[in-house]
C-alpha cells in the first residue's frame, strides 16, 4: 500500500513537471516571437508631477514627429533599429531642446536595448508583459510614470482606449508572428471574448513573464 502511495505521488510530481516545463517552453516560444516582431518607444517622466508628466508627452510628441520624418513606410525593424541608432544624438537633442524650451533643465539619458514591459493594450491589440527591444528616453530623474508605445509596427498614434490598429500595421504583425500569437494579441486580453484557451494563454504568457 505505501508503495503504491509513492508511485502515485511519484506519478503527480512527474506530470506537474511536465506541465510546468511544456507551459514554460510554449510561453518562450511566444515571447521569443513577440519580442522579435516588436520595437517599441519607453519614456519616463522626471516625475510624478503635472508639469513633468506634461513635459513627457511633449517630448514624445517632439521624438515622433522626428520619427515620421526619417523612417520610410513599409520598412522592417531591423532597419528602423538601424535608423534609430543612426539618430540616436539626433533624438536626444530633440528631447532636449523641447525640455529646455518648456522651461526646464533636466539631463536626458537615451539608448536602445531589450526592455521589461507590463501588459500594455494598443486600441484593439495587447501586447503581454515581457521584454522586448525599444528605445527608451529618460528625462532627469527618470522617477516619473512611463509612457509606451510601439514604433514598429506602427502604433504610436493609436489611441490606447478606444483606438482601432491600422490594417497595414495588423498586416506587418501577421507576416512576422503565426496566426496563434497575433489571435492571443488580439483577442486575448479582452474581457468579452468566448475564447476561453486563447484567454488563458494569454494569462500564462502574462504569469511566466
Amino acid at each position: 500500500m505505501k508503495r503504491k502511495f509513492v508511485f502515485i505521488f511519484l506519478l503527480i510530481i512527474l506530470f506537474t513537471l511536465f506541465i510546468f516545463f511544456s507551459s514554460f517552453n510554449y510561453v518562450k516560444s511566444v515571447s521569443s516571437d513577440l519580442s522579435d516582431s516588436i520595437f517599441r518607444l519607453h519614456i519616463i517622466a522626471n516625475s510624478d508631477s503635472k508639469e513633468d508628466q506634461e513635459l513627457k508627452l511633449k517630448v514624445r510628441d517632439s521624438v515622433i514627429n522626428y520619427m515620421n520624418k526619417i523612417i520610410p513606410e513599409n520598412t522592417t525593424k531591423e532597419n528602423i533599429i538601424f535608423i534609430v541608432n543612426e539618430h540616436l544624438q539626433d533624438f536626444k537633442e530633440i528631447a532636449e531642446k523641447t525640455i529646455k524650451e518648456n522651461g526646464f533643465d533636466y539631463v536626458v539619458n537615451i539608448n536602445i536595448g531589450n526592455f521589461y514591459f507590463p501588459t500594455k493594450t494598443y486600441g484593439d491589440i495587447s501586447f503581454p508583459s515581457g521584454n522586448y527591444d525599444g528605445l527608451r528616453i529618460e528625462i532627469g530623474s527618470s522617477s516619473g510614470q512611463n509612457w509606451w508605445c510601439v514604433l514598429f509596427p506602427p502604433l504610436c498614434f493609436v489611441s490606447p482606449t478606444n483606438g482601432i490598429v491600422p490594417d497595414d500595421s495588423k498586416n506587418e504583425l501577421k507576416e512576422n508572428i503565426n496566426s496563434e500569437e497575433y489571435q492571443i494579441i488580439s483577442s486575448g486580453n479582452k474581457e468579452d471574448y468566448e475564447d476561453l484557451d486563447i484567454k488563458f494563454k494569454f494569462k500564462l504568457i502574462e504569469l511566466f513573464n
